[in-house]
């Protein structure tokens, strides 16, 4: 009896060894990436990059695409902490009756998990989306998760990011996209395989037209986290 207490407490001590440590230097890699531009992610790797273009900052990317994945994915990423208890309430509720589940991950757990993890479903990756949602939340700026979300998020087969959407897409740098392009990019952001924004189906049109009634409702409260200009906004 007392060698298997020796034993587990070996084990335990391993694996508080190995938590601390982990904790440590996720938290580190979170403030690194404050500042410096994630070069790749695990799923670009995985998936290839044929299509992926320049990291792009905020001020060079249309005023009308971060408020399009606002209006498709996350209507309340300016108020939340990182996640929307009301859009996980309503899935909960929801996936009781249904047998196509529906999700309710904000624009910052979708950031998470794309940068530093891995593409599955497990409880393992889910509980370590939470904790990375935790900390981007605290230690970046609104402003900041955006602008890794559209370089990082993948927008079609082998694309990935912004420029590279708007450049395969559309022929166009992301800074001359129109608010119905931004639509259907942020309309094909559910199944981007699936999707093809510069040849869009009937489907995606439609999803499309109502992305971008919300986005004009949206636009109208100057919604975006961040002072933007409503001069530019006009201009597009």
């Amino acid at each position: 009896m007392a060698r298997i207490k020796r034993f587990l407490k070996r084990i335990l001590k391993a694996l508080w060894w190995i938590a601390w440590r982990f904790a440590v230097l996720s938290v580190v890699l979170v403030l690194l990436f404050r500042y410096v531009n994630p070069p790749t992610t695990l799923l670009q790797i995985m998936e290839g990059t044929e299509h992926k273009g320049d990291w792009k900052p905020l001020g060079e990317i249309s005023y009308n695409m971060p408020l399009a994945v606002i209006a498709s994915e996350d209507q309340r990423f300016p108020e939340h902490w990182g996640f929307d208890t009301e859009a996980i309430a309503a899935a909960i509720e929801y996936n009781k009756t249904h047998d196509r589940k529906l999700g309710a991950s904000t624009i910052s757990q979708q950031t998470a998990k794309n940068v530093f993890l891995w593409p599955s479903r497990s409880w393992l990756r889910k509980g370590l989306e939470v904790w990375f949602t935790m900390w981007i939340e605290l230690l970046w700026s609104k402003e900041r998760i955006m602008e890794v979300y559209l370089n990082v998020i993948e927008m079609g087969p082998q694309c990935f990011g912004v420029d590279g959407a708007a450049n395969y897409y559309f022929k166009k740098s992301p800074e001359k996209l129109s608010r119905s392009q931004c639509a259907l990019i942020a309309a094909a952001l559910p199944s981007p395989r699936k999707s093809n924004p510069g040849k869009p189906s009937a489907y995606l049109s439609k999803r499309s037209g109502q992305i971008q009634r919300q986005m004009r409702l949206l636009g109208g409260k100057n919604y975006l986290p961040w002072e933007a200009s409503e001069k530019k906004l006009k201009a597009q």
